[in-house]
């Protein structure tokens, strides 16, 4: 934990906190005991994101909270949006993607499947073409209406445009990492409506 600089802060809550994960760090175990050395007190995860992919989560201050967010996830009422940097060209400026996805727990890795079998979940997400800074890098927002495991990455490996630096995926480059980040977070909570947005420098604004 060491190896990471202090942990950016969009907005403190008395239930809750909105930070911006780093890539490399683990968002179910590091990132707890990171917000604590820093902000004290103990915090939940309520959801998550790949180790090395970074960007916005809310974390919980109490169980209470925590059970709030679950069921806030299972009502679909937590957005999440992400900016991504793919290989290739997708066929229209925006759409939806719907997969069937297997995960191998053995390899850690996720399949599109053409049938629904033992451990085979449904996934869906819709896109929007940000830009096309070459003929083969687009720069693409995606709102998940699904979080499955590398539901992201598999769905868009499958379709000949894997992300840049997602290795594990089809991937030909020298990136290091998958070019997939967190930026916006929708939910309400106790009748008010909040939303967080928070953009990479490589996708393009430099927030």
């Amino acid at each position: 934990m060491d190896n990471f600089p202090e942990i950016r802060i969009l907005e403190e809550h008395p239930d809750w906190v909105i930070c911006v994960k780093p890539a490399g760090a683990d968002s179910e175990h590091e990132l707890p005991d990171m917000l604590a050395a820093q902000l004290g007190g103990r915090w939940f995860p309520v959801h998550r994101l790949d180790r090395n992919v970074g960007g916005l989560m809310v974390y919980a201050r109490s169980s209470r909270a925590a059970a709030g967010f679950s069921r806030l996830i299972q009502s679909g009422e937590l957005v999440k949006e992400y900016v991504l940097l793919c290989h290739g060209s997708l066929p229209a400026q925006e759409g939806d993607m719907e997969d069937l996805l297997w995960k191998d727990p053995r390899k850690n890795k996720v399949y599109v499947v053409d049938r629904v079998r033992g451990g085979v979940r449904s996934a869906t997400l819709s896109y929007r073409i940000l830009a096309v800074p070459s003929g083969d890098r687009t720069l693409v927002r995606v709102r998940l209406k699904t979080g499955r495991s590398h539901q992201i990455r598999v769905q868009f490996a499958s379709r000949r445009c894997p992300l840049w630096g997602d290795h594990k995926y089809g991937a030909r480059d020298d990136g290091k990492d998958p070019m997939l980040f967190s930026c916006a977070l929708s939910f309400p909570w106790e009748g008010k409506e909040y939303h967080f947005e928070f953009l990479p420098e490589w996708a393009g604004t430099g927030s």
